[in-house]
């Protein structure tokens, strides 16, 4: 479901349709899905997943940062607020 909806904002973003909060709400929820995911993933690799010779580790330490670049998740949660 998160896939359909990222593609659907790639292609408006590529026609010049993509509205800010659809931006912030994409931003928010894939990379929020993608660190739910990869802390679930690191339990079950336990102690080999804080190690950075093992793909989990470097997985897990690589998403922890796309909760800030881009704009930080609380600020992606503001500019969607504005919209309700």
């Amino acid at each position: 479901m998160l896939r359909v909806f990222v593609d659907h904002c790639l292609e408006l973003h590529l026609r010049g349709a993509l509205s800010v909060e659809m931006g912030a709400n994409a931003k928010l929820v894939a990379s929020e899905m993608q660190n739910k995911l990869l802390d679930e993933f690191l339990q079950v690799h336990g102690g080999y997943g804080f190690m950075s010779e093992y793909a989990i580790g470097r997985a897990w330490a690589d998403a922890r940062v796309a909760r800030i670049y881009g704009g930080s998740s609380e600020i992606m949660k503001e500019i969607i607020a504005r919209t309700l």
